[in-house]
């Protein structure tokens, strides 16, 4: 697993342009200064209040699951910039953990992310609401 210091020193490769919802995640386990290190500042009088979650492989599976079903829940309502922002966080949060998905292709990106979604869900044991399915069928793109 990566440290955060890891993460910190390279996290231009973390950065997404549009919303960098992964970082809004990483900042729950940042101190201050690490959040201003990456350019996410602290809203005025909420940081006395701030305590950053332990870097634990728990914790931060705690957090990949909320996000794979968020993922789940936008890519099955064919959200198409939800699903595609999730795609991206649960990426890299497998990036983080380095436990065998961590090189998934970005551009293998079938039907809003399922796939990604399905081999996360189905590694860890959580809720797979698409069964057998891969992910990929035309039954999950866009009429």
């Amino acid at each position: 697993m990566k440290t955060i210091q890891q993460i910190l020193d390279n996290y231009s490769q973390y950065r997404t342009f549009l919303d960098d919802r992964f970082g809004i995640r990483l900042c729950n386990f940042l101190t201050i200064e690490q959040m201003d290190k990456i350019g996410f500042g602290m809203m005025p009088g909420k940081a006395p209040e701030h305590q950053p979650k332990e870097w634990t492989r728990e914790n931060i599976l705690e957090q990949l699951k909320g996000d794979v079903e968020f993922g789940f829940e936008k890519a099955l309502n064919k959200r198409g910039i939800s699903s595609s922002l999730m795609f991206d966080v649960v990426r890299k949060w497998n990036i983080v953990l380095e436990e065998g998905l961590e090189n998934w292709d970005r551009n293998n990106y079938a039907m809003y992310g399922l796939p990604l979604f399905k081999a996360t869900a189905i590694k860890y044991g959580w809720d797979n609401p698409i069964g057998d399915d891969t992910g990929a069928e035309d039954c999950y793109n866009e009429n």
